[in-house]
């Protein structure tokens, strides 16, 4: 029961990034430099007080995986957190949640598993419910920047699948390690990047975005990751594929009663096919089940 509520919370946490970086006034790739930053400070602290050495050696023997991995992080953060800022939370969290179809997509090709009929089928159902979703928008303005919004998180799930896909080939590092050196490599790669292009406005963040910027990088990525880990250790594939709906479904929670953000009738029917046939997906498959849950939030 323990390992249940230590992954329940992790999924609720990683569900209620949006309303956070709603109230920072930075740009994507800024929030995300300085998430990266503080997490990674903060799981160093841990792996301090657990007095565990750095595997420096495992490092280099993984350095390429961690390396892509790490970028396809920062570009799944920095579309995530744009596509927060364009349309609403639900939407945000529905077209990033397709993230596990385009990991069944590419499998048969990256990991030369076989592609099922009822995984064709579930990817079919999948498209159509994204389609719904898309497909009323509106063509007003606020139609159209919903419509980015939803193209910036499609593109997040395509960086959150290329790093689920990168995982697979790194050996023997923990959770907790390939965490840490993922939101490191992420952060120094982040830097140049983030200076070249927005310049040093980092510096001048409000006061008022201070306590939500310091609560994504402890709250929603340090403690958040260290509840993953620690309850996914002990929980059965088809659990962590049930219980990750949580996360999905506490955004979407959010997005209608705190926010009061509204779905029509149609884009709800797709929401719910899209979220219906990656359960239907991964309920009988373990190995897919345990792939997928490696948390890119």
């Amino acid at each position: 029961m323990k390992s249940k509520i230590q992954f329940l919370l992790s999924m609720v946490i990683f569900g209620t990034i949006g309303v956070f970086v709603r109230y920072i006034d930075l740009s994507s790739s800024e929030i995300a430099l300085l998430r990266g930053l503080i997490s990674s400070l903060f799981l160093m602290a841990v792996m301090f007080m657990m007095k565990k050495k750095f595997p420096w050696a495992l490092v280099i023997v993984n350095a390429l995986v961690l390396l892509l991995s790490s970028i396809a992080l920062a570009g799944n953060w920095i579309f995530l957190f744009q596509a927060y800022k364009h349309t609403t939370i639900s939407n945000a969290a529905l077209s990033y949640y397709f993230a596990p179809v385009f990991v069944l997509i590419l499998s048969p090709l990256i990991l030369k598993e076989k592609l099922s009929a009822k995984k064709i089928i579930c990817i079919g159902i999948a498209m159509l419910g994204m389609l719904l979703i898309v497909g009323n928008s509106g063509v007003s303005t606020s139609g159209v920047d919903n419509l980015l919004g939803i193209g910036y998180g499609l593109m997040a799930a395509g960086f959150y699948a290329s790093l689920m896909l990168l995982n697979k080939f790194i050996k023997n590092l923990d959770g907790l390690e390939m965490t840490l050196i993922q939101l490191g490599t992420a952060t120094l790669l982040l830097m140049p990047y983030v200076f070249f292009t927005e310049g040093f406005g980092i510096l001048e963040v409000s006061s008022s975005s201070i306590p939500f910027i310091l609560i994504l990088g402890i709250v929603h990525t340090g403690i958040g990751f260290l509840l993953f880990f620690s309850g996914m250790q002990k929980l059965k594939g088809q659990s962590i594929a049930a219980l990750s709906y949580a996360d999905p479904i506490t955004s979407l929670v959010i997005s209608a009663v705190i926010l009061q953000e509204q779905m029509t009738f149609i884009q709800m029917f797709g929401g719910a096919l899209l979220l219906g046939s990656t359960f239907v997906s991964e309920n009988k498959s373990m190995k897919f089940s345990i792939l997928m849950k490696k948390p890119a939030k």
